[in-house]
C-alpha cells in the first residue's frame, strides 16, 4: 500500500527561496577580491541569483549544460551556486590549485560552457587561453569598474545582471537531476568527478544542519574557510540558510591575521576548515595572547586534527568538532559533536574522543572489512578498511567506468581508502590512508598517531611522516619536521622521548630531516605524494 502524500522534488533553489522568507536577518558577508566588504541579505541573494539565471539563459546556457566557477568563498560564488542548479545546469566548482594540466583536464572532461572567474584567478586562464575549449564563454565576477586589463574576451559579472529581471520561473527539474559537478584532487592519475543531484545535495544540508546544531542555529555566523571550490564548502551554502546561520566569507585572506580580525570583527561564532588554517590562526593567538571574542566552535576535517590542537582550542573555551568526509560523500560522513552525557566526562576521556573522527551524520552507513571483504565488529579494536553507502554517496564517477568499478566492493558499498576501527559508541578512529601505512618487519606503523604525538613538541611547528624502504624490514618511518625556530631545532632523541610514552620502540621513526614548510595538496593537506618524491632514494642511517 503507497501513503496518500504529496511528493514535491527536492530542488536546491528552495532552499534560498525558504531561507529569504524565513531568515530575513541573516546574511552574507564578503570579503571581496576589490578589498572592501560587501553585505547581503539571503533575500537580496535570491534576488540577484534570479537576475544571474536570467543572463545565464541569455547566453544560451540550458538545462544539463555546465558552468564553471573558479572563486573564492565570497557572495557571487554563492549567488552561481543556486542559479545555476536552480535554472537546471551543472555548477561546476574548479580548484585554482590544481595544476594546469589538470584544470585542462577537468574543463574538458567537464564539457563546461561558461567559466566564471575571481579576479585573483585572471592570470591563470590567460597563461591556459591557448588550450581552452573553442567557444568557452568568460565571466569576471566584478564590476565595470574592477574589470581586468586582458588581452581575452571577458563578460563583466555585474553589467550581465544589471536590468534583469529580479523573479525568475525556476524549472520543475527532477530531483535525481544533477546539480553539481565536483573533482577530487590529490590522486595519481586524472581527477575523477562526482556529480551531485539535487536530492543528494538537499539530503545532505539536512542531515548536516541536524548533526552539528551547536555551528548551524539561527543567529550564528558562520566562517567557511574551508574553500567552496572544495566540494561545496563542506555543504555550508546549503545549510546555513536553512538553518539561518549567516555566512562571513573570507574570499582569498586565509592567513592568521586576516582570519582573527575577520572573526572579530564580524562576531564569528563557529569556524570551518582543515587544520593548517588552524595552526596559523593559533599561532596568531598566541602572538596576541587572546581570542577572538564570540568563537564558540571550530569544525575541522580535511585530515586528522593532532590532538594538542583540539586541547589548545578546548583549554580556551572552542568547542572542537572533528569531522570525517570525502569529495564522493557530498562530503560530510561523520561528525565529531558530543552527546550531553559526553560532555561531563573528565578532560582527557573528552579528549580522547574528539580526536577521533566521530559518529556517522544520518542517512550515512559505515563498516570495516577486513582483506577477505568480511565486515567486522564495530568493537573499537577491530581495524580494516572502511566502506560507505547512504542517499549522499556517489554510485559512480562522472563518465569514468574504471574507476567506478574499482571503488565499490560487489555488495555496493564505496571505498574509502581509509584503514579505520568503530568503537561501540559509533566513534570512527581513521587509523591511516591504506596507502600511508608504514608496513615494518610484517607489522604496520600508522604514519597519524606518530605525526599526532610528535606535533606536540614545543619545538615543532608541524610535522609529517613517510615510509623510506629498509633493506631488512621493507619499511621505516622518516619524520620530516617543520622546526619553529630554525636556530634551535629538536633532536631526535627528543622526538622518541615523547613518542615512547605512547608507542612501541619499534614503531618510532629511524630519521629526522627538516624542511621549511611541508608540501600541501589542492586542499590544503599535506602531500604525502609530494613528500615521497622529494625524498625518494632516501636512505636511512642504518641501512648502508
Amino acid at each position: 500500500m503507497q501513503g496518500t502524500m504529496m511528493h514535491m522534488p527536492l530542488r536546491i533553489i528552495e532552499i534560498l527561496d525558504y531561507a529569504a522568507q524565513a531568515h530575513p536577518g541573516a546574511e552574507i558577508v564578503s570579503v571581496r577580491t576589490e578589498g572592501d566588504i560587501h553585505r547581503e541579505t539571503y533575500a537580496q541573494a535570491y534576488a540577484r541569483a534570479a537576475q544571474l539565471a536570467h543572463a545565464l539563459a541569455g547566453l544560451g546556457v540550458k538545462q544539463g549544460d555546465r558552468v564553471a566557477t573558479l572563486a573564492w568563498n565570497g557572495y557571487r560564488h554563492f549567488e552561481l551556486y543556486y542559479a545555476v542548479s536552480g535554472m537546471g545546469a551543472i555548477c561546476h566548482t574548479i580548484n585554482p590549485r590544481l595544476s594546469a594540466e589538470q584544470m585542462l583536464y577537468i574543463i574538458e572532461h567537464a564539457g563546461d560552457e561558461v567559466l566564471c572567474v575571481d579576479l585573483t584567478f585572471v592570470p591563470i586562464i590567460e597563461a591556459l587561453a591557448d588550450q581552452l575549449p573553442k567557444g568557452l564563454k568568460l565571466v569576471a565576477l566584478t564590476d565595470r569598474a574592477h574589470m581586468p586589463d586582458s588581452a581575452l574576451d571577458w563578460l563583466c559579472y555585474e553589467e550581465m545582471l544589471a536590468g534583469q529581471a529580479q523573479t525568475f520561473d525556476w524549472p520543475q527539474v527532477s530531483e535525481d537531476a544533477a546539480a553539481g559537478l565536483c573533482y577530487t584532487s590529490g590522486t595519481t592519475g586524472h581527477p575523477k568527478g562526482a556529480l551531485y543531484s539535487h536530492r543528494s545535495t538537499v539530503l545532505h544540508a539536512l542531515f548536516l544542519s541536524i548533526s552539528v546544531p551547536r555551528s548551524l542555529h539561527e543567529g550564528s555566523h558562520i566562517l567557511p574557510v574551508v574553500p567552496m571550490f572544495h566540494v561545496n564548502s563542506w555543504g555550508l551554502p546549503y545549510a546555513a540558510p536553512l538553518a539561518g546561520a549567516s555566512l562571513i566569507m573570507p574570499g582569498g585572506k586565509l592567513d592568521g591575521p586576516s582570519i582573527f580580525d575577520l572573526m572579530e570583527n564580524e562576531g564569528v561564532t563557529a569556524a570551518w576548515g582543515v587544520p593548517t588554517v588552524w595552526l596559523g590562526l593559533r599561532a596568531e593567538i598566541e602572538a596576541r595572547d587572546a581570542m577572538p571574542s564570540a568563537l564558540d566552535q571550530l569544525v575541522i576535517g580535511g585530515s586528522a586534527a593532532p590532538r594538542p590542537m583540539i586541547e589548545f582550542f578546548e583549554k580556551r573555551g572552542v568547542d572542537v568538532c572533528h569531522a570525517w568526509g570525502m569529495t564522493e560523500m557530498s562530503p560530510v560522513g561523520t561528525h565529531g559533536q558530543l552527546s550531553k552525557s559526553m560532555l561531563d566526562l573528565p578532560f582527557e576521556e573528552r579528549m580522547a574522543t574528539k580526536a577521533k573522527q566521530g559518529r556517522r551524520v544520518f542517512g550515512v552507513e559505515l563498516k570495516i572489512s577486513d582483506d577477505n571483504g568480511r565486515a567486522l565488529p564495530q568493537d573499537g579494536k577491530s581495524v580494516g578498511e572502511l566502506y560507505v553507502r547512504g542517499n549522499t554517496v556517489i554510485s559512480g564517477y562522472f563518465n569514468n567506468e574504471d574507476a567506478t568499478q574499482a571503488a565499490f566492493d560487489p555488495d555496493g558499498w564505496f571505498g574509502t581508502g581509509d584503514v579505520a576501527s568503530i568503537d561501540p559508541q559509533g566513534f570512527l578512529y581513521i587509523q591511516d590512508r591504506a596507502k600511508d601505512l608504514i608496513k615494518s618487519g610484517g607489522e604496520w606503523i600508522s604514519s597519524l598517531d606518530l605525526e599526532n604525538i610528535a606535533i606536540a613538541h614545543p619545538k615543532v611547528a608541524n610535522c609529517a611522516v613517510i615510509a623510506v624502504p629498509h633493506p631488512k624490514w621493507d619499511e621505516r618511518p622518516l619524520l620530516v619536521v617543520v622546526p619553529r625556530d630554525a636556530g634551535d631545532p629538536p633532536t631526535l632523541e627528543e622526538i622518541h622521548a615523547m613518542l615512547l610514552e605512547h608507542m612501541a620502540k619499534w614503531q618510532l621513526p629511524d630519521a629526522m630531516e627538516f624542511v621549511e614548510d611541508l608540501p600541501l595538496t589542492a586542499t590544503g593537506k599535506v602531500s604525502k605524494l609530494t613528500l615521497r618524491q622529494w625524498f625518494a632514494g632516501y636512505v636511512l642511517p642504518d641501512a648502508g
